[in-house]
């Protein structure tokens, strides 16, 4: 594996094609993204054309993980809160590509997430994931703390349902 780099990502068409791909591959792979599979390529694109324009305008932080010239990997940092939530911010969309997954990648997407969120000030992370095949491990492995399990919550790529898990975590100055 090469040198993995984090950063910001823009609407260019390069991006665009590579983060739709990845929604679609994600997907197909059974992960719970709000998504159901199959996913067809126009409506991934759509996804994150509406997801990089909130990004411009500041509403959110979408996170690429680059292996030379492959996007292996992104995560969004959702800071449109209401306005009695100004300290908080979301992650949401973790996604590592299925050849990436156990090398590090969506650890590396959350650490530099929780910069970014600390950042702006933020001191609250909160998350879910499925509670089945979801990524629980990895973000106690991280140090979320666990708030508790909405039964039934949404429907799995492939059909059926599953439980989300709730996950909360102080950061930056609060974490102190």
């Amino acid at each position: 594996m090469n040198v993995i780099e984090i950063g910001p990502l823009t609407a260019s068409r390069e991006t665009l094609a590579q983060l739709t791909d990845l929604l679609v591959e994600t997907v197909a792979a059974g992960g719970s993204v709000s998504f159901m599979h199959p996913l067809a390529l126009d409506v991934a694109s759509a996804f994150w054309e509406t997801s990089l324009a909130a990004a411009a305008r500041g509403q959110r932080m979408v996170l690429g993980a680059w292996d030379g010239g492959a996007l292996v990997g992104t995560v969004t940092l959702l800071l449109d809160c209401p306005p009695n939530q100004p300290h908080r911010a979301e992650i949401a969309k973790l996604m590592t590509s299925v050849g990436q997954r156990g090398r590090g990648v969506g650890t590396r997407l959350m650490r530099a997430a929780e910069r970014l969120a600390a950042e702006k000030g933020r001191t609250l992370l909160v998350l879910d994931t499925a509670s089945e095949e979801g990524a629980s491990g990895l973000y106690e492995k991280l140090g979320f703390t666990l708030a508790g399990e909405v039964p039934d919550y949404a429907l799995k790529p492939h059909g059926g349902l599953t439980g989300t898990l709730i996950y909360w975590k102080r950061i930056g100055t609060a974490s102190r």
